[in-house]
């Protein structure tokens, strides 16, 4: 019998949204189950402090967790360097501290004043007194990617193509061009995040578990096994069918 894998996509500081997609899988799959989180635990959402709290203590408590890094999270352990870094990466009109991308919020949650007439610099300084060393250091540590069972986990997606050894950071990290419109097979079946649905999507090569939560929406676990996969909900395994071309 194949052993279950869940699967949870970006949380964007929503505790009481983790805590809820934990507790589903704990009545699917008990306490012992594997878990693969994608990454952006931070930003736009009130608590990032909470679920990077939750997160730690369940991998120092056992728990068979696996949490990669998402965009944001390396955004955030970026600013937080002895000189803020940009993500080069982001639109010219986009940076940190700005309201759409969020880390005011997460900066927040660890008792910093983002406020309109603060300059970075202060923002800055405040933070680095804030923020714990061990929460920067545990973001730093997070792997970009896990293959479990015939699925392959990773925060963005991949290049296709590309063998999954030889995948960039930049790519999996941020890539939706090239990916999301790709409909060929992969090695395995890509599970991502990084671009917000209103619900997880199986579109075949991939499914996507970004269900928007930093957004407001619920945050939807998924359990796969073998080459089958569901979302649960607390009326249980709703099966989760690859997307009708």
């Amino acid at each position: 019998m194949t052993k279950p894998i869940y699967a949870i996509g970006d949380i964007h500081g929503q505790t009481e949204q983790l805590e809820r997609a934990l507790e589903l899988i704990t009545v699917d799959g008990g306490a012992e189950a594997e878990v693969v989180f994608v990454g952006d635990y931070v930003d736009r959402g009130p608590d990032s402090r909470g679920v990077i709290d939750r997160l730690m203590q369940g991998q120092a408590d056992g728990r068979n967790w696996t949490c990669l890094k998402g965009n944001h999270d390396r955004m955030f352990t970026w600013f937080m360097e002895d000189f803020p870094r940009e993500d080069p990466h982001l639109p010219v009109e986009l940076y940190y501290l700005q309201e759409r991308i969020g880390g005011a919020q997460t900066l927040a949650s660890y008792g910093v004043d983002c406020g309109p007439s603060d300059r970075k610099s202060r923002v800055h300084e405040a933070a680095r007194a804030a923020v714990p060393a061990q929460h920067l250091a545990w973001i730093d540590s997070l792997p970009l990617s896990h293959q479990a069972g015939e699925q392959f986990f990773v925060h963005a997606g991949i290049r296709p193509g590309v063998p999954l050894k030889e995948q960039t950071e930049h790519d999996m990290l941020w890539i939706r061009q090239g990916f999301l419109e790709n409909t060929e097979s992969h090695p395995h079946l890509i599970v991502h995040g990084h671009t917000a649905e209103k619900c997880p999507v199986h579109y075949g090569n991939r499914v996507d578990i970004d269900c928007g939560a930093g957004y407001g929406r619920t945050l939807v676990p998924v359990v796969f096994e073998g080459d089958k996969a569901w979302c649960l909900t607390s009326e249980g395994r709703k099966p989760l069918e690859p997307r009708q071309s």
